[in-house]
């Protein structure tokens, strides 16, 4: 099977030949360690991010390490205050929308223009055998950073209409952002919108109903392919919702937050499980420890179908690289199907 037909089979929720290998993104520092490459520069506060690899570099990448899918990064600015962290990773810090004053910061590049979509097509035309994944924010995460999460979280109850407006603002651009993508060719819409903490979501599930969900579908009935939903934290009062938006996966079913095995008993006949090596492992493990968890995990959620495996969020900067490689070389090892661990 190709990376594409392995990953589509498991949407399908049949058997593969291999448990497809689906990772969400590679920090460029850990690439560096790993291939060699230079790293990047983390954009400023209120520009595009783009992806940080050349379609030639993901699938190297993809191919050293056995991942099934190369990605492409495209999201809307995100208005906030933004740092570098170790190694050169970044991270989002104070918001800058406060209130309806500051929406005229928001600028957003014209979604209808073809300059935009330039890299993209390049991307779609030389993806050879990879699902190609179009790995973007959906809207909802963008506001929450640019408001800063207590101001968002404030103003849902004290000023609704400046939230939706701003969420209107982002859902609206990635709305037609997603039907050109879906037209250029990719494989999987792959949206990162953490709603949630470990010990359940950012507001009730009503909220993400009533305020969030129409906006989701506003945008999926744009999607005509599979679309991917990551989001850290316990997300199992929504997964109903999920289901009811179309969700072809969830990812990463983040442990210590979700079990895993109790989503793929009660949602596997309906998506794809993604997940859910466990990053501590990854980064301050050994790969004896990460071996026995690609083992357990690949024993218990991969027979009949219906999952792939990937670490718990990403691989990060900070993991160490012979865990990451310890990982790629048990999936090989023990993904192949039948699935027969013990």
């Amino acid at each position: 099977m190709t990376s594409r037909e392995r990953i589509m089979a498991a949407l399908k929720r049949q058997e593969p030949d291999r448990v497809p290998f689906a990772e969400l993104g590679i920090d460029r520092a850990l690439a560096e360690r790993l291939m060699g490459w230079p790293t990047t520069q983390t954009a400023a506060a209120g520009t595009l991010t783009k992806n940080p690899y050349s379609v030639e570099e993901s699938k190297a990448l993809a191919a050293f390490l056995g991942c099934d899918c190369i990605w492409y990064l495209l999201r809307a600015p995100t208005f906030a205050r933004q740092g570098v962290g170790q190694e050169g990773r970044g991270f989002m810090g104070e918001g800058m929308i406060k209130s309806e004053a500051d929406l005229d910061k928001i600028k957003l590049p014209d979604p209808h223009k073809d300059e935009l979509y330039r890299e993209a097509e390049h991307f779609a035309k030389n993806k050879g055998d990879y699902a190609l994944v179009f790995a973007t924010r959906i809207g909802f995460f963008q506001t929450v950073l640019s408001m800063g999460t207590e101001n968002f979280l404030v103003s849902l109850y004290t000023d609704r209409p400046l939230v939706e407006k701003i969420l209107d603002l982002y859902f609206d651009w990635m709305t037609v952002v997603v039907e050109r993508m879906c037209q250029i060719g990719y494989d999987i819409f792959w949206t990162t919108d953490d709603y949630a903490y470990k010990t359940g979501m950012f507001f009730s599930p009503a909220i993400f109903r009533e305020v969030i969900a129409p906006r989701y579908r506003r945008a999926l009935n744009k999607c005509t392919i599979p679309w991917f939903l990551h989001s850290d934290g316990n997300i199992m009062e929504s997964m109903d919702t999920l289901v009811d938006l179309g969700v072809a996966a969830t990812h990463p079913n983040e442990k210590g937050a979700m079990d895993i095995r109790e989503v793929k008993r009660k949602y596997g006949d309906r998506i794809c499980v993604i997940g859910n090596l466990d990053l501590n492992i990854l980064g301050m493990g050994t790969p004896e420890e990460t071996d026995r968890e690609v083992k357990e995990l690949i024993r218990d959620l991969a027979p009949g179908g219906g999952y792939m495996i990937s670490s718990g969020n990403s691989l990060a900067s900070y993991l160490k690289p012979e865990n990451v490689l310890a990982m790629s070389k048990a999936i090989q090892k023990y993904g192949k199907y039948p699935i027969r661990l013990g």
